[in-house]
């Protein structure tokens, strides 16, 4: 028979537990969310410094950033997978194999990067060409989507460097190669498109030199710290190792693919609606990815808390782990959407002074305001799922969101029924809505003690 007293520690643990589980939540997701928030500082930098030159800059440099958005698509597949692994392998204290698996990964991800750039040197313009880019957004772009591409391997060097270390538990590194990326970007973007400083004006141009040699200098701050502190064991490639990121990973990437593309047939049918609809859209997006951070973060430090909580057999830890992230995203989210309702304006006028564009701006920015719920569960339960390793039915969800919903009903909205612009960007409420519910109900359903990578 227990006795009482063990009643009474038992009670006393477990808000103990919880507390330890919600700091480890915090310590783990503070610096992703600090490292995607600067890492997105580059690209609304980017948006920012242009907008002294137009609209049409505007749109040409958001454009450029989408490319390389649906590029990037194979290699977060691939930075997930690395990620999820190596959490179980390390919640297992199986580190030798999950520094083995690192150098796979890194070697899969420098053959990848090489084609990558070649495709998107070569037939990025051509690309957004035919998204509808008018001949003045084609001016400023062509060069800079050529620019990034051609560096485009620092940008994959940085997102699997980091990949590996959330994998361990390390998001602080991450997190000061992100940092060191934007305050190099920062000192050099400015005088380069405005030409101040004795540098030669080079306009978007000067934008995408910015972006290449802070992303270089942040690549090779963040390969010398993994070598350093031994994540990465160099030798002969293991294909077993890898092939388990890859059957965790690809999913991610056939998810991330289906995002994007429908992103991009989703922009398509924004354009159509003029450069000042666009530039609204952009600027807005700029703006909600502050939103959504958090609940990106969240999601990561679920997904790596999962992991190995799962790689050391800890269940109830895992759980109490998702139920903190969750919590956690929230608040933050809902706090942010009364921002975005209430001070549109504000926010967008810190990017533009076009009355047009920031007419458009603040009906997307209150729209979002609705969606920051959603996106908060979607993303936390999103992660959870994928530290569970199954990241096929968050790609078959993602891609019923997208496709299903979001790029058919606006194909409707604006090709069939011609109605406003608003109906189109109403549209996105729908898919989070969905994609909310879904990941939710799957997750709830999940046998976590007869899960095994």
């Amino acid at each position: 028979m227990t006795s009482p007293g063990f009643h009474k520690i038992n009670r006393a643990v477990r808000p103990a537990r919880r507390i330890s589980i919600r700091r480890n939540v915090i310590n783990l997701s503070l610096p992703v969310l600090l490292s995607s928030l600067f890492q997105r500082l580059v690209s609304i930098v980017d948006i920012f410094l242009v907008g002294g030159l137009g609209a049409a800059a505007i749109a040409a440099t958001g454009l450029g950033q989408l490319l390389i958005f649906v590029v990037m698509t194979v290699f977060w597949g691939l930075a997930t997978g690395t990620t999820v692994v190596i959490a179980h392998l390390w919640g297992g204290g199986h580190h030798s194999e999950a520094k083995r698996t690192a150098f796979a990964a890194c070697l899969a991800c420098g053959g990848m990067a090489l084609i990558a750039s070649l495709l998107g040197y070569f037939y990025g313009a051509d690309l957004a060409r035919f998204l509808g880019a008018q001949s003045e957004v084609l001016a400023f772009g062509e060069e800079y989507i050529k620019l990034v591409f051609a560096w485009f391997a620092f940008t994959a060097g940085l997102n699997i460097l980091s990949a590996i270390m959330h994998g361990t538990g390390n998001t602080r590194t991450p997190m000061e190669g992100v940092i060191l990326v934007n305050i190099l970007h920062v000192l050099i973007a400015w005088p380069l498109i405005y030409g101040k400083l004795g540098l030669p004006q080079l306009g978007v141009k000067g934008a995408a030199y910015a972006i290449n040699a802070s992303e270089c200098a942040g690549f090779l701050y963040l390969l010398v710290q993994a070598l350093r502190m031994k994540y990465i064991k160099i030798g002969r490639p293991d294909r077993a190792s890898f092939r388990r990121v890859w059957r965790v990973g690809y999913p991610v990437a056939l998810e991330r693919i289906a995002q994007q593309s429908g992103q991009l047939f989703y922009s398509k049918y924004i354009i159509s609606y003029g450069t000042a609809a666009y530039a609204a859209h952009q600027i807005g997006l700029s703006i909600e990815s502050l939103s959504f951070m958090p609940g990106a973060g969240m999601g990561i430090a679920a997904a790596t808390l999962m992991g190995q909580a799962l790689g050391a057999r800890k269940i109830k830890r895992a759980r109490i782990s998702h139920r903190e992230a969750l919590r956690l995203a929230l608040i933050v989210m809902a706090t942010m959407a009364l921002l975005f309702l209430f001070v549109p304006g504000a926010l967008i006028g810190l990017f533009t002074h076009d009355p047009d564009v920031i007419e458009k701006g603040c009906v997307f920015l209150r729209m979002v305001a609705f969606a920051q719920v959603p996106l908060a569960l979607s993303f936390v339960y999103a992660g959870s799922l994928r530290g569970t390793g199954d990241t096929l039915y968050v790609f078959l969800v993602t891609l019923a969101a997208m496709w299903g919903i979001r790029v058919f009903l606006s194909y409707i909205a604006a090709d069939i029924l011609h109605l406003s612009l608003y109906m189109v960007w109403g549209v996105f409420l729908i898919d989070w809505l969905f994609r909310a519910a879904a990941f939710a109900w799957r997750y709830q359903r999940r046998d976590l003690h007869a899960i095994i990578l």
